[in-house]
């Protein structure tokens, strides 16, 4: 039998609608008609709130106290995707960063398994590192990175299912390999990178689709040398992560990079650790301890080791910080990381035929509820 949620108002990834009913078959969405026009047979839930396509998140190191890196397995995205979904999150990639050959493959392997056993919100992996650039390291450790092999992009290639991801530094890797990945369908995105202008627009001649965190472990835009933030603004066919925190990037960086690029090819992402979800004040990341205070992650000597942060409360960021309206907020967490992930043809709006992934959110913003393929957690 079809469900129809009514009492919300709905946005739909474009336009707030009133009086409307949400009409779930199948776990797609069958129809949005008036209320008053809700046909015999349907089963109506009334809810309160305001009813939005569900969050997608890209980059997704843990959650609920379990790290990707750590726990390789389906149990472990399991519980990153459990406690994501929380914060309105029904689509995400968990993330793999810069480790061994061994234990890649072990992810890529784990994430062509959950995917198999439709683990609720797994859309597919990313893998950042260990093709990344040292001198931009981060809190990734150098001595595993090494530029992109053989054996590397097969491994990467091998699920046929899901979007899968891989961020590289274009000036450490050779432009038939960013090539090679994007003709088999990997999302390539540069991040860690210290690559010039013309290095990285020459890896989006080749493929190249989107930039991992932009302004993070990248050297910043300069007049006489553009360098990858430059390359990312100045380009119409890539997408931009940014990490809404108030820790990563500037809100006013942020708003001049949103003015420069257009709201459409920006999405929030968290790069969120183990502490989301979770009451870990420590944890421990390739043999480094990180420490959470105040919602900010940092090791030892005060270097950045992801974020605290969910897309619920970066989605609150983007209005309250960045001044920006709900709708560009909402559409930053759904709609635009649909499209990179090339899924806005069925994810990030609630349109006819589309899946039932939704969230409920309250007037502050916080998460009320969330559905995924229709199956709903009040």
């Amino acid at each position: 039998m079809a469900t129809a949620l009514i009492g919300a108002r709905i946005f739909d990834g474009n336009h707030m609608l009133e009086g409307r009913a949400v009409v779930i078959e199948n776990g797609r969405i069958a129809g949005l008609p008036h209320e008053k026009d809700l046909g015999a047979g349907v089963k109506a839930q009334r809810i309160e709130g305001l009813l939005a396509p569900g969050f997608i998140d890209t980059q997704v190191n843990g959650g609920g106290g379990v790290l990707f890196n750590d726990e390789r397995n389906v149990d472990g995205i399991r519980a990153i995707c459990e406690a994501h979904r929380r914060y309105g999150t029904t689509g995400l990639l968990p993330t793999f960063i810069t480790d061994t050959r061994e234990r890649m493959a072990e992810a890529v392997k784990a994430a062509g398994e959950a995917l198999d056993k439709r683990v609720p919100g797994m859309l597919g992996f990313h893998v950042e590192g260990p093709f990344i650039n040292p001198e931009r390291k981060g809190v990734h450790n150098p001595a595993y990175m090494r530029p992109l092999e053989d054996e590397d992009i097969a491994i990467l290639t091998s699920l046929k299912a899901g979007r899968n991801m891989v961020t590289v530094a274009p000036e450490k890797n050779d432009m038939p390999a960013i090539a090679r990945l994007a003709r088999a369908g990997i999302l390539v995105s540069a991040g860690h990178t210290a690559g010039d202008y013309a290095t990285i627009t020459e890896a989006i001649r080749h493929g190249l689709r989107g930039f991992t965190h932009l302004f993070n472990a990248m050297p910043p835009l300069a007049g006489r040398d553009p360098g990858p933030v430059g390359a990312a603004l100045d380009s119409d066919s890539t997408w931009c992560g940014l990490i809404v925190d108030g820790f990563h990037v500037s809100d006013a960086s942020m708003r001049a990079a949103i003015a420069a690029k257009g709201i459409d090819n920006m999405m929030l992402v968290t790069d969120a650790m183990s502490s989301v979800g979770s009451n870990l004040t420590t944890f421990e990341l390739l043999g480094k301890t990180v420490y959470r205070e105040n919602g900010k992650l940092t090791t030892a000597d005060g270097t950045l080791a992801g974020s605290d942060l969910d897309m619920a409360s970066g989605v609150r960021n983007i209005v309250q910080r960045l001044g920006l309206s709900l709708p560009e907020a909402l559409r930053m967490a759904s709609l635009n990381p649909a499209a990179f992930l090339k899924l806005d043809h069925e994810l990030g709006r609630i349109a006819i035929g589309y899946r039932a992934d939704l969230v409920l959110l309250d007037d502050d913003l916080k998460v009320l509820g969330t559905w995924i393929n229709g199956e709903g957690s009040l």
